[in-house]
């Protein structure tokens, strides 16, 4: 069984997770763009930071490449690091990692891939993507892995991703409320 609720909203510490990321991620990143199609739902009480911008899809109905479509769009730096809502745990050397690679490959993404494809977000994208993918959204095309293979990809293996998270725990997306109750276990230990 999903959520049962929008899981951008999803409370963690009594704090929006959202909320969460962007305290977890502040040491490296000055500016946050949300992307959400409610922007109306985040008030000042529920968001109290200065560097946010909410942004809505643009391109509206393809999945969550619209997302990132609408988020490299707005984002003013050449590369823009992209996590999901629902992705609890941030992994900082990992991101530093992905950081120093974009710095020696000059790619137009990093992304890890997994046992059996890629993981989209915990990720860099590169801000000129945009256009990339607004021509591939507006061609009815939604599907991330392929767009990546036709752009200037550099690809972490699994392996090595797995010796800087071993449980894989920074890909966690909590999408049911099991995967949630799980999460709050593990936490309380």
């Amino acid at each position: 069984m999903r959520m049962g609720f929008d899981k951008q909203f999803l409370k963690l510490e009594n704090k929006s997770n959202v909320e969460l990321l962007i305290e977890k991620l502040s040491p490296l990143f000055n500016d946050f763009i949300i992307v959400t199609n409610k922007p109306n739902e985040y008030d000042d009480e529920k968001i109290k930071y200065e560097k946010i911008k909410l942004v809505s899809d643009e391109i509206k109905d393809k999945g969550p490449l619209s997302g990132i479509h609408i988020g490299l769009k707005e984002s003013k730096s050449k590369y823009a690091y992209l996590i999901a809502c629902d992705m609890p745990i941030v992994n900082l050397d990992y991101i530093r990692y992905m950081m120093a690679l974009l710095k020696i490959k000059e790619s137009d993404a990093v992304v890890t891939e997994d046992r059996i494809g890629i993981e989209p977000f915990n990720a860099f994208y590169s801000r000129d993507l945009y256009k990339v993918i607004e021509l591939y959204l507006n061609n009815d095309k939604i599907d991330i892995k392929t767009l990546l293979q036709t752009v200037n990809t550099t690809y972490i293996p699994h392996k090595k991703a797995l010796k800087m998270s071993p449980d894989w725990s920074m890909f966690l997306n909590l999408n049911t409320k099991e995967d949630l109750e799980k999460y709050e276990r593990s936490q309380s230990r």
